[in-house]
């Protein structure tokens, strides 16, 4: 059984350390705003939101993860894993959406004259980048679900 960045390995506690890192940054950045119209873009509240969600999820799991690499104790039951990675599969597309909405508007705002999009748009690459490391994680989450359920 290869475990290269399953559940409570150092190498998937990096990919949670790093989901949280870009999520709190595209949350801090889309919430420090000193802009009013913010809240009439649908697509930035959405951000927010996702990231608000992302943020405290990846957070439980690194620090489950570092627990487990504390301990040693592994946590491979299979509905554990299910649920983790059925959590990251959504919160992965999830952010992704959010992420590609935000650009879609700031991009509008530019082409409209707008000149205070820069935060928007690291924001959205910040979600994205926080999207694709969740994502790996499901893929490396999920290669280890057929060898649980075997036993």
């Amino acid at each position: 059984m290869v475990r290269t960045a399953s559940f409570g390995t150092s190498s998937s506690f990096v990919l949670r350390l790093g989901q949280t890192l870009f999520s709190s940054a595209s949350l801090l950045f889309m919430c420090f705003n000193d802009d009013e119209d913010f809240y009439a873009y649908t697509a930035f509240c959405y951000l927010v939101t996702v990231m608000g969600l992302v943020t405290p999820w990846s957070v439980t799991l690194a620090l489950m993860e570092a627990y487990s690499i504390i301990l040693q104790k592994l946590p491979l039951q299979a509905t554990v894993i299910s649920v983790i990675v059925a959590g990251d599969f959504v919160l992965s597309f999830l952010s992704l959406g959010g992420a590609c909405s935000t650009v879609s508007v700031a991009v509008l705002l530019i082409g409209a004259g707008e000149k205070q999009c820069d935060r928007y748009k690291l924001s959205a690459t910040m979600a994205f980048l926080s999207s694709f490391l969740s994502f790996a994680s499901t893929l490396f989450n999920f290669r280890l679900l057929p060898s649980l359920m075997s036993h």
